[in-house]
């Protein structure tokens, strides 16, 4: 199973896609979709989708999670991060994949251990992880790591009998 983890952004959409098999996990690629600031808000969610589409079309991956909102201080800032999380929402769920998402603190719990684990601790667990793989950023990082959260996610769904 091939997962496409995101880390959504306006200014930078952190991605990453990773190999599932069962409790097995390869690094396949990651990356960051940037927006230019200067652009207006409208053309950069359309640059977004453009991006996350071509990137869906070329890995074909068969399931996306995706790291869920968290409040700042700013609500201008929140907005624009809940728009750009829509844009990737609709991307992924757009060409028929399952979507899981994921707080924050879930997923550096999963990767680290800790809820309130730092970027550093994420990036070289990650790094552990998926050894080998050459981290194109935290916001790629952070993308892995939602990743990671959700092959652990599936893999303890399917281990889990149904009754």
């Amino acid at each position: 199973m091939i997962i496409l983890g995101l880390d959504p952004g306006l200014g930078t959409t952190g991605w990453g896609l990773i190999a599932a098999d069962g409790n097995r996990l390869t690094h396949i690629a990651n990356g960051q979709i940037k927006t230019d600031a200067a652009m207006a808000l409208a053309s950069r969610l359309l640059a977004l989708d453009l991006a996350l589409a071509d990137l869906i079309l070329e890995h074909q991956p068969s399931g996306a999670a995706v790291e869920e909102v968290f409040v700042n201080v700013n609500p201008q800032s929140t907005l624009k991060l809940g728009q750009a999380r829509g844009v990737v929402l609709l991307a992924a769920s757009r060409s028929g994949m399952d979507v899981g998402e994921y707080a924050a603190r879930l997923v550096k719990k999963s990767v680290v251990g800790v809820g309130n684990a730092s970027k550093d601790q994420v990036h070289a667990m990650v790094a552990r992880l998926l050894p080998g793989a050459k981290i194109a950023g935290p916001d790629a990082s952070d993308a892995l790591a939602v990743a990671i959260t959700h092959a652990h996610h599936l893999a303890s769904a399917r281990r889990i009998p149904r009754k």
